[in-house]
């Protein structure tokens, strides 16, 4: 299976990015997250500068965060620094927008918003509306202000057969974020399919999965700090999701449930709290707090985390990738440098 590395955007992430292509890894990803992380198009064409191998993702950026021709010259110059090396991710924006206390948009959006791209950053036409007029756009000039000659990558962010069959209707792939249970990669590559079939899209692409991993050294505790250490970021944004969604809570285990309660009084707020998103994203992706890690119960851990013995971790990488998942990216962040290099070694 191939493999990538995601982190949080930032001054120095490309050094990281240069050590990931070091490494041998497929491709290196930013999130978009406003108002919690830095610009991802800022920090990529930092990486673009310093890589010359390895693809670069955004993972992912949403219709309500930029226009469609402003999102399109952003992909467009990054394409014009690394030429056929940029992967756009698109989704509808249920980190990014949550975190400024809004909801994500609708799939339809999403939808009309990708084909947008998917024109503008191969220098054709698209619609473009505000309100309730409406124009046609494109590049009016290319040459050495963007490329849209060079082949953008696409992926849609997906847990579900909707956004899924957005994907193969777009002939686009498909992302998603700490979900490890191969029925549902399966479900969703049969819906693209189908999709893509109806739809008439041809072309390969490809599935990522962006996760965590920990291998336990002989003896260790499978449900220990340092597992939680390493995978706390990815189950804390499900408890998160539990105190922002009481649908999504409703059907979670009782432990975790509970977990989301504690997460609330732990940040001092209620579901009703006009400020629940400012108390609640706080270091939002990054290394987990020793506050926070009794939180992480053990059927977090099993849930969102690729942990187990080496033979254990490489049995459900190849289990996930028989089920249609094509890139596992994982996001490092107790010390990124040593895991991206125990990574290397664990995949090599």
């Amino acid at each position: 299976m191939r493999t990538g590395i995601v982190m949080t955007a930032g001054p120095g992430v490309e050094h990281l990015a240069a050590r990931a292509e070091e490494l041998g890894f497929d491709s290196f990803w930013v999130y978009d997250t406003p108002m919690i992380h830095g610009d991802p198009f800022v920090s990529l064409a930092l990486c673009a500068k310093s890589t010359h191998r390895i693809r670069l993702g955004i993972g992912v950026t949403s219709p309500a965060l930029r226009s469609a021709p402003a999102a399109a010259a952003a992909v467009s110059s990054l394409n014009a620094l690394a030429p056929g090396r940029i992967v756009c991710g698109v989704g509808t924006g249920n980190t990014a927008r949550r975190t400024l206390g809004m909801r994500p948009v609708k799939t339809a959006e999403l939808e009309s918003f990708t084909a947008a791209l998917q024109d503008l950053t191969a220098g054709r036409e698209a619609d473009y509306r505000e309100g309730t007029r409406s124009s046609r756009v494109r590049f009016l000039h290319v040459g050495p202000y963007v490329n849209t000659e060079a082949p953008v990558e696409f992926v849609v962010a997906a847990s579900g057969p909707k956004a899924a069959a957005v994907a193969g209707r777009l002939g686009a792939g498909v992302i998603s974020f700490g979900m490890h249970d191969p029925a549902a990669w399966s479900a969703l590559g049969r819906t693209r399919r189908a999709a893509a079939r109806d739809a008439g899209s041809a072309g390969k692409t490809r599935s990522y999965l962006m996760s965590s991993l920990y291998v336990l050294a002989d003896g260790e505790d499978r449900y220990g700090d340092p597992v939680k250490d390493s995978m706390g970021h990815i189950a804390l944004s499900a408890l998160i999701l539990g105190a922002e969604n009481p649908a999504f809570r409703a059907a979670l285990p009782p432990e975790e449930a509970a977990a989301v309660d504690r997460l609330l009084r732990l940040r001092g707020t209620t579901p009703t709290d006009p400020r629940l998103h400012q108390a609640l994203y706080r270091n939002y992706l990054g290394r987990l707090s020793p506050a926070d890690r009794e939180l992480i119960v053990p059927s977090l851990v099993d849930k969102f985390g690729l942990v187990g013995t080496r033979a254990e971790v490489i049995e459900r990488i190849d289990v996930l990738e028989k089920s249609g998942v094509d890139e596992l990216v994982i996001q490092p962040v107790v010390d990124p440098e040593t895991e991206m290099a125990e990574l290397a070694r664990l995949l090599a």
